[in-house]
């Protein structure tokens, strides 16, 4: 017997289950009327022990209204979960109605879901806000019982959270008793996520509800059928092996780190098929049909295997899939349990994934990231204080509703935790930035988007603008994108204005699994037909994945300690060794920095271990300080472990190149000149609300968008450098797009821990990082083959010990 109503107690017995203890935990939770955040693997019931208490609660109490929110970080995972909760409410014959609101649902049933809405709905952070800028938003949510976030780990540290935090803190206003709850599987900082949750932070108000351990996941390393290569960072080179494994497995997901890889993977796998199974590709470009015939395929059983990018990170529950291959190393511990968990979605059974690195670099990782997930170690989640144009978003949506005092506004958004340490002063700032824009542009009426009454009370200008906000509101703001079509209209899905500009009628290029080629190139379209000739890739912007600081300790900690190398191959064995005695091996802590000439080139190669991003920046910034300094540089590549300078000159003392103060002035400056910081505008500008992306009946074009934040963004740098949203987009493009914290950490240190060895020739350490530069001179087509006799001539010339 349990605590469960007899509905319930029946729908467990006749399937021969019981509730789990964390499932029971959750319950008397609610029955107390606490906050709780549950932290339970992959295939322990997580999304069920958070439904449980308003199920319960609902057969014993029956009533009508909005009972509980759901929201999730993907569309996708609201259908599911809609799909997945509906089938037993029928089993059970009860009276619970359950609806999605996305930004997929039809207009109709949005407007009828305000005046009769579901007893569940499913949303997402967007959606719910736009819901609360509604003037009956009161009346909706005043009966609101409970708040259940899914995957709480996927927002609360960035914006999507910031939003979600807000909204809640409005919630809890229009429903006092309104209960939080949030579920996750991979969180290193319960206590971090207990306070973002909680009212005002008070983290003592939140309960952490543990769920049962699982069974250990079965992971393997694929090692290729000779050795591991030296370059590259997808695994392309496994293709066939991948086959097999997939030949032997009921259903397979293939994890690519990006969405270009993620379309030569398939077009590889595709190529290696030779028993023609039905093999599907899912990224977050492709059109919303595609994706839905794809997820409705995989639900059918009627696929093998899926390639897939974290478009499918998330909770997507298809209990069939028996093997996760991940191409590449995964760049972090919880990300790859987040994947591995996409298997059997069952406690009792182990997760059987395989990691497929790309070079001998990723395969250290791929070893530390089995370590890590074997030790329970977990990458360390990064709370910030809120986003400035995330507030202002939602300042605006709450006028929206209804008018606001000052005063009262300030204290609910204070009682969202990355909004609690907020001044006065610069909660000023925003609502002066949303009332005219900034002294630099309050002559335009365009940017006067609230006024404040004589007795002090905050209103919208003008009705227009709330149409406005309603159309625009959001927080992801993606590049500019063409739809890829056929000339009968048929969309494929989007490709970056970038890449487009790259390419001519005739061009052909891989996307949604077919070969396609360039008919004709318009404003907002790529038009396009099928062929058979042979085709490049798309590129997609956005930063990569970095590689998580638990995962770079361990992989230094490799290099460092000769005890664990008999677990590794051979070759990468042989690798460290000469290594080792060529040049030198470097301590954790310590930067090593080489520099040697190779074939009329002085070559410099920092062993960074920070991440592609951080990397990325820093060698935009050295290059500038040896021009400077007169060294002549040619360029640099870089990748997640080393950056590798070359030039005219050899650079004898590496510690003047970095200094610290590198960051406040070629820093300041480079940002300032590059793109960098205008990409960062548009979107604080979009998010803010200063820039709007559709209009009634239209939408602006990427390019529309991008002009008219450059434009803004000139006449605030010349005329008002201090306004907020310029600080917002200096706050963004150090923090997301160049792992600025990171960068400044490994300056910080380089004086002190910098280990300078000059080398007469390269050093097998810097192999996989100079290979990349012969990338750069090779065309696509001919790409890997090229890359593969420039890596072996110069491992050949590093592994030499004569």
């Amino acid at each position: 017997m349990t605590d469960l109503p007899a509905p319930l107690d029946r729908w467990f017995g006749q399937r021969g289950w019981r509730p789990r203890r964390h499932q029971l935990a959750m319950l008397a939770e609610a029955r107390a009327g606490r906050h709780a955040l549950l932290v339970a693997t992959t295939g322990a019931g997580k999304t069920l022990a958070g439904f449980l208490p308003t199920l319960a609660e609902l057969i014993e109490h029956p009533r009508d209204g909005l009972h509980t929110l759901y929201v999730s970080p993907l569309k996708a995972l609201a259908v599911d979960i809609q799909r997945n909760l509906v089938t037993p409410l029928d089993e059970m014959g009860l009276d619970i109605r359950v609806e999605t609101r996305t930004g997929d649902t039809p207009s109709d049933r949005k407007a009828r879901q305000r005046v009769k809405p579901p007893h569940i709905l499913l949303t997402t952070p967007e959606s719910l806000s736009l819901l609360l800028s509604y003037p009956d938003a009161a009346t909706l949510f005043a009966g609101l019982r409970t708040i259940v976030i899914d995957e709480v780990h996927a927002f609360a540290t960035g914006k999507r959270g910031d939003l979600l935090a807000l909204s809640m803190a409005r919630l809890q206003r229009l429903a006092p008793d309104l209960r939080r709850v949030a579920l996750s599987a991979t969180v290193a900082d319960p206590d971090g996520y207990r306070a973002w949750l909680a009212p005002d932070g008070d983290i003592d108000a939140v309960s952490l509800v543990e769920g049962e351990a699982g069974a250990d996941p079965n992971i393997e390393i694929l090692l290729p059928q000779d050795r591991i290569p030296w370059a590259g960072h997808s695994g392309r080179y496994a293709a066939e092996q991948v086959m097999r494994q997939i030949e032997a497995h009921r259903t397979s997901i293939i994890f690519c780190n990006t969405r270009s890889l993620c379309e030569l993977i398939f077009q590889d796998l595709w190529k290696a098929n030779d028993q023609g199974l039905p093999i599907g590709v899912h990224h977050g470009s492709l059109s919303l049909e595609a994706r839905r015939k794809v997820e409705g395929a995989m639900a059918a059983g009627k696929l093998r295997a899926l390639v897939a990018t974290a478009s499918l990170d998330l909770g997507v529950d298809w209990g069939d899939v028996d093997c996760v291959i991940q191409m590449g190393a995964p760049k972090g511990s919880s990300r790859l349990l987040q994947r591995i968990g996409r298997a059997n979605h069952r406690l009792d059974e182990a997760s059987e994934a395989i990691l497929v690195p790309g070079n001998r670099f990723e395969y250290l990782e791929a070893r530390a990231a089995l370590d890590a997930v074997e030790a329970g170690e977990l990458d360390p989640d990064l709370f910030r204080p809120g986003a400035l144009d995330v507030l202002a978003q939602h300042v605006m949506a709450c006028a929206c509703a209804a008018p606001f005092v000052e005063a009262e506004l300030l204290d609910e958004v204070r009682s969202a935790l990355p909004y609690s340490a907020l001044t006065d002063e610069l909660f000023a700032q925003v609502l002066g930035f949303i009332r005219d824009g900034g002294y630099s542009l309050r002559a335009y009426d365009r940017f006067k988007r609230l006024v404040q009454d004589a007795d002090g009370t905050w209103r919208v200008a003008h009705p227009k603008f709330v149409a406005q906000h309603r159309l625009n509101a959001g927080i992801i703001v993606e590049a500019t994108m063409l739809v890829v079509r056929f000339k009968n209209g048929r969309s494929l899905g989007k490709v970056e204005e970038g890449f487009a500009a790259t390419l001519s009628p005739g061009d052909t290029f891989f996307f949604a699994g077919l070969s396609l080629e360039v008919e004709k190139i318009d404003t907002e379209d790529l038009v396009v037909r099928a062929t058979s000739r042979p085709a490049r890739i798309p590129t997609y912007g956005g930063s990569r994945m970095p590689l998580s600081t638990s995962l770079a300790d361990r992989v230094r900690h490799f290099l460092s300690e000769p005890a664990e190398w008999p677990r590794f191959p051979d070759d990468v064995r042989e690798w460290l060794e000469i290594q080792g005695r060529r040049s030198v091996l470097p301590a954790p802590g310590q930067l090593l920095v080489e520099t040697f000439p190779r074939e009329g080139r002085h070559y410099m190669v920092a062993y960074g271990f920070e991440g592609w991003n951080a990397h990325q920046s820093l060698g935009m910034l050295l290059t500038r300080r040896m021009e400077t300094m007169g060294l002549k540089p040619f360029g640099f590549v870089a990748n997640d472990y080393a950056i590798a300078c070359f030039g005219g000159e050899p650079i004898t003392d590496p510690r003047a190149l970095f200094s610290a103060d590198i960051l406040e002035h070629e820093f300041v400056e480079w940002v300032q000149q590059s793109h960098l910081l205008k990409r960062a505008f548009r979107e604080v500008a979009v998010i803010g609300g200063l820039v709007e992306r559709q209009h009634p009946g239209k939408r602006k074009t990427g390019r529309q968008v991008t002009f008219s934040t450059d434009l803004i963004y000139d006449v605030l740098r010349k005329y008002e450098p201090s306004h907020l949203l310029l600080q917002a987009a200096w706050d963004d493009a150090r923090a997301r797009m160049t792992d600025v914290g990171r960068l400044a950490g490994l300056l910080d240190r380089a004086a002190d821990t910098m280990l300078h060895v000059r080398l007469p020739r390269v050093s097998p350490l810097a192999v996989p990082v100079l290979v990349l530069i012969g990338r750069e001179k090779v065309s696509t087509n001919a790409g890997d083959d090229a890359l593969l006799i420039e890596a072996e001539g110069l491992a050949a010339e590093a592994m030499a010990l004569d």
